[in-house]
């Protein structure tokens, strides 16, 4: 008998648990779980911040919702449905499971010294696990399992809402936990708005927010949830469509006045959220457009950034000595010819064959920049340093403000060329290759050509993007053009939705502008990063915010 035939009769089942043992595999999960948060350190990091003032840390918002989402998950019978009784006790046994699983960590550390193998299990960490209870103490022992148990409970009553009811109560939870996070970022914003006296301290606490804000906050995000989808349950699919464009017109006003209502250091933040902003542009219209997976998109983005290097730059390397308004033309004709000239002999292959051909294009590009031969000409590992700033009407724009307008500026004429191809003849023969080559061929449509043209199109916008880059950073070194860049900008797209221009602004908003806004946390901001990203792609797989012929199509299916 042949493998195959082996093989193709062998079928794997799942045996199934009783319901209690569930609940307990689902407890002990979310118990390791926070074990695991525990022992990589980011409780101690993420326990000195608070989300609501002198009541809860961001540590103690992770450790609730992991209970919460055990008790979630042991309240649904196995068609996923609530079920009686079960949402309060198989909820109350996964959190108590969950708890049990911290408290015993906690008398662990408190009887076995672990900090030879395990740096994080500190004094410190005890007294945060314990709350302030003495180690061996009745309370010690009880209150993480009774806390776990409630909690898990929640989370059972959670999943027997109604869904508008659970939906909303998640949005008055993310308005808290939004503006406890950012609480410097809002605080800027009060502190430069005319004629308040102070209403930061009314707001918000030195550390977060005020419990009574807390709470309005809770309650206002739940009604403007519920108040919303009645809406949108009451108008038509025109009215609701003008009342996206209000959305997105609002969305625009908060991007041009937000240098202008906050500090140096949100505005740089906000600069840097502009030029991915301009460089999703350009990978738009390969990927979200024409469907061409580019991994070699950075290789532009350094054609464009050199070319403004060795053109404004006053040090020993420069070949010319004109203005940033001069280099910025020719460096998006040279990143647009060197898209032409790669794009020929690689855009005959298609799907991973193509993402690997220009993955080898962008290692090319970055090996040339650093090899010995081109050092004379592009500064080797050492760079180019001392580029001029662009200056208008004689005034050199070297604040963070006036530098994100001007990547702002260059990513909205960007956008109107965008929304101009997306709309034209060649954007509808994208589209169709997107969905289908082989049909958009036998209609008519030339692949090689069209495919050609989106690739030179999105090199050129690469290459404004690294001109822009330059001018910003006032230097450019071989470092700034890793792979790391192009699976940046991918990410965007995806986050944002393939082929939606405000997609790319709202991508580039949660990609790059959330992780520097917590640096403080250092890389175990990623964390829970990473792990919304993945809950995102479960919840929304088009997007934040899908383009509108993806949203048709997912509401006709």
């Amino acid at each position: 008998m042949s493998f195959n035939a082996v093989t193709s009769s062998f079928k794997v089942t799942r045996r199934r648990k009783t319901p209690l043992a569930e609940t307990l595999q689902v407890g002990a999960l979310a118990g390791f779980a926070a074990i695991g948060f525990a022992l990589i350190g980011a409780y101690v990091a993420m326990d000195k911040r608070h989300v609501v003032e002198d009541t809860l840390t961001l540590s103690q918002i992770a450790f609730a919702l992991m209970a919460i989402a055990a008790g979630y998950v042991a309240g649904r019978d196995r068609q996923g449905r609530p079920s009686g009784t079960r949402v309060v006790v198989h909820g109350a046994v996964a959190g108590l499971t969950a708890g049990l699983c911290v408290s015993a960590l906690v008398l662990l550390m408190g009887s076995v010294s672990l900090r030879a193998t395990l740096v994080a299990a500190s004094p410190m960490l005890i007294k945060a696990l314990s709350l302030g209870a003495p180690i061996g103490s009745l309370q010690a022992l009880v209150q993480l399992p009774a806390l776990g148990a409630l909690l898990g409970v929640i989370g059972g009553l959670f999943a027997a809402m109604p869904s508008r009811y659970r939906r909303a109560l998640t949005y008055g939870f993310a308005f808290v936990l939004i503006a406890g996070l950012f609480r410097d970022v809002f605080v800027s914003v009060l502190d430069n708005l005319p004629d308040l006296n102070g209403p930061d301290w009314e707001v918000f606490g030195p550390g977060g927010l005020n419990r009574g804000s807390a709470l309005l906050l809770l309650v206002g995000g739940a009604l403007f949830c519920l108040v919303r989808d009645r809406w949108n349950a009451q108008i038509d699919p025109a009215r609701r469509a003008r009342s996206s464009k209000a959305g997105l017109a609002l969305l625009l006003v908060g991007v041009l006045v937000l240098p202008l209502v906050t500090n140096d250091f949100v505005a740089q933040v906000a600069m840097l959220v502009a030029l991915y902003m301009l460089m999703g542009m350009g990978l738009n219209i390969e990927l979200g457009l024409a469907g061409l997976v580019d991994l070699g998109f950075v290789a532009f983005f350094a054609v464009g950034a050199y070319t403004v290097a060795l053109m404004c730059s006053s040090g020993p390397l420069a070949v010319a000595d004109v203005s940033f308004w001069v280099a910025l033309p020719v460096a998006v004709v040279l990143a647009a010819g060197a898209g032409m000239l790669f794009g020929l002999p690689v855009l005959r292959v298609r799907g991973d064959y193509l993402a690997m051909a220009t993955l080898g294009l962008g290692e090319i590009i970055r090996v040339l920049v650093l090899s010995d031969a081109l050092a004379p000409y592009l500064g080797g590992s050492q760079g180019i340093i001392e580029i001029d700033h662009p200056r208008i009407f004689g005034v050199s724009l070297q604040s963070p403000a006036a530098l994100y307008y001007l990547a702002l500026a260059l990513a909205g004429v960007v956008a109107f060329i965008s929304w101009r191809l997306q709309h034209a003849r060649i954007g509808r023969a994208w589209l169709a290759m997107r969905e289908d080559e082989d049909v958009a061929q036998a209609l008519g449509i030339d692949p090689v050509a069209s495919k050609l043209l989106a690739y030179t199109i999105g090199a050129a916008f690469a290459g404004a993007a690294g001109a822009v880059f330059a001018a910003l950073v006032g230097s450019v070194y071989p470092h700034s053009f890793q792979l790391l860049v192009s699976i940046n900008v991918l990410a965007i797209l995806v986050i944002g939705g393939l082929g939606s221009l405000p997609g790319v602004l709202v991508g580039a908003i949660v990609l790059i502008g959330l992780p520097e806004l917590l640096r403080e946390f250092g890389e175990f901001r990623y964390l829970f990063y990473g792990i919304a990203l993945v809950a995102m792609m479960h919840v929304r797989a088009e997007g934040l915010w899908p383009a509108t012929t993806q949203t048709q199509e997912n509401a006709r299916a």
